[in-house]
């Protein structure tokens, strides 16, 4: 089931999604249901490095605590007319979001997403997604696979996806929109034995 659309013979809605089991994750995308997993620890380990290495930009910044400026959330609900997408990571500019809204979901486009790519998402997160993303209007975003310790970083220019930065294993790097702190991506990768690592 993981990474295919659940055969509804309808477009789905948002009913069809609050019934999914709580260990599943519901998006709809171009009309399909998606359901995956909750992430396997090496995808839980990455995505907590990552967000702890922009603690600097959330909030108001300033008095020591970081460049801030940001609102970053975790495993945010969003939602574009009929669909609903769930980044891993997202991040709105404090001016674009002063105060949180009081509902279950945002409505809001962020200003820089990421998601970290497992085997049952990627292309999901690579084709359906990124579309998606693009035609919200997402400025900034980060494709990071755990498994092959790559960052990807994408900027969205008039409308096309734009690469500017590919990097990855043990490298530093100051990655867009978040510049002002590198990042030591050796961290973010999980160990794992031989045989899960892919390893001779």
């Amino acid at each position: 089931m993981a990474g295919n659309p659940l055969k509804l013979g309808r477009a789905a809605t948002y009913e069809d999604l609050q019934a999914l089991p709580d260990h599943l994750v519901g998006e709809i995308l171009d009309g399909e249901l998606y359901a995956t997993p909750r992430p396997a620890l090496p995808h839980a380990h990455t995505t907590t490095m990552l967000t702890g290495d922009l603690g600097p930009f959330q909030g108001p910044g300033g008095k020591g605590r970081g460049p801030g400026g940001w609102r970053i959330l975790f495993e945010p609900e969003l939602h574009f007319d009929k669909e609903v997408v769930v980044p891993d990571v997202g991040g709105w500019r404090l001016e674009r979001m002063p105060v949180l809204p009081s509902t279950a979901y945002g409505e809001l486009i962020p200003d820089w997403a990421c998601e970290v790519a497992s085997p049952s998402t990627v292309h999901i997160d690579r084709v359906r997604k990124m579309n998606l993303y693009a035609r919200e209007g997402l400025r900034y975003l980060w494709l990071v696979d755990p498994l092959a310790r790559v960052l990807e970083v994408y900027r969205l220019e008039e409308g096309r996806w734009v690469v500017v930065l590919t990097s990855g294993g043990d490298a530093k790097v100051r990655a867009e929109p978040f510049e002002d702190v590198e990042l030591d991506l050796a961290l973010w990768w999980p160990p794992l034995a031989e045989s899960e690592s892919g390893a001779p």
